[in-house]
């Protein structure tokens, strides 16, 4: 498991109501808790994730991406990944996720088309 420090900082996307959450480190049960706590109060119809600085996730880290687009879709929100690397796009495929969570190449694709 990855000790690595997990940061982020939320902005606010071009689109109104459109909330970016940044993540800075590897996506890891050691330090996923205070971004999931953090993560409730995104109310907006649109989140971005941006995974462009995320160089690992692993299960638990997947866990909280999938728990926030559960509960943002029972809210009518949307939720998309953008700068997925190589090795976070073959765990989103391996586990299927990829099919619940849509990615963009870009923060603009994402606002553009999600």
């Amino acid at each position: 498991m990855r000790d690595e420090p997990l940061t982020y900082s939320t902005s606010a996307g071009s689109r109104e109501g459109t909330t970016i959450l940044k993540l800075v480190g590897p996506l890891t049960l050691s330090n996923m808790f205070s971004l999931q706590a953090d993560m409730r109060s995104i109310q907006g119809p649109l989140t971005i994730i941006d995974l462009s600085e995320t160089e690992y996730m692993d299960s638990a880290g997947l866990g909280v991406l999938v728990n926030f687009y559960v509960a943002s879709q029972s809210h009518g929100r949307k939720t998309a990944l953008v700068g997925v690397n190589s090795r976070i796009d073959a765990l989103l495929d391996m586990t299927h996720v990829k099919t619940l969570l849509r990615t963009f190449p870009s923060i603009e694709e994402a606002e553009a088309q999600a």
